[in-house]
Parts: structure tokens; sequence; C-alpha cells
């Protein structure tokens, strides 16, 4: 699974606090870190054939990058990969989100066992 910060927004306690749960779950994580682009984490889970992109927000631009990493993934054939979300978003872009494909969007406050469940679930399905 690929963990990364799009855009300028450089605050990442959240994803390095996610990335350790998810490693301490059993799932191998590649943390690529803050000031990524879509095009960027399309060409890594290409390269690394990971089974999900968690990509975390901050900075209000997840519509956005959203929409354009998904379009990337589509357009690379990159469709057998989970993208999940997660950071300070809206809730009625939750919805929206969802709508556009991203298979899970995790707001501040989610707890660890509900994150993992919810993980653990979808990439049984793919």
């Amino acid at each position: 699974m690929i963990l990364a910060k799009i855009g300028l927004d450089s605050h990442d306690n959240g994803l390095r606090i996610i990335a350790r749960w998810l490693m301490e779950s059993g799932y191998e994580v590649i943390y690529a870190g803050v000031y990524n682009s879509p095009e960027g984490i399309v060409r890594m889970a290409i390269q690394e054939h990971v089974r999900a992109i968690g990509v975390s927000f901050l900075g209000g631009g997840h519509l956005f990058y959203t929409d354009r990493l998904l379009h990337l993934m589509k357009e690379n054939g990159v469709t057998d990969v989970a993208l999940f979300a997660g950071g300070v978003i809206p809730p009625r872009d939750v919805e929206k989100m969802k709508a556009m494909g991203v298979d899970a969007v995790f707001t501040p406050g989610a707890r660890r066992d509900a994150m993992m469940k919810t993980i653990d679930a979808i990439l049984q399905q793919t």
C-alpha cells in the first residue's frame, strides 16, 4: 500500500500514525511522504504493484486531487487498486468522494479498529 500527501500540504502526523497502524496489522506500507503529485503516485502504484493507495488531505484540495488521481488511475489501467482517503474532509464532501470512486474516506476521530476492518474488507474484495 502506498500512503502519500498530494500537493503542498505538509502536515503528515496523522498519515504517519496510520502507516504505523497498517504495518502493525501486517500490511507492507510504502510511505511516499509529502509534496506528491497524482501522476507520481500512479507511477509508483504501477511500479510497485500495490493493492491500495491511501492519500491524506488537510489543505482543502481533496476533491480536485481525488478527481485527478482517479482519472489517471483509470487512464493507466490501475483499476484493481483500492483508493482510500483521509484527513480533514467536510462531511458534505465524503459522499462526493465515494461517488467519484474512493473506496473509503476516514475523517478525524476515526477509530483504529474500524479503519482496519474497513480496509481489510475492501482489500479482500479486490
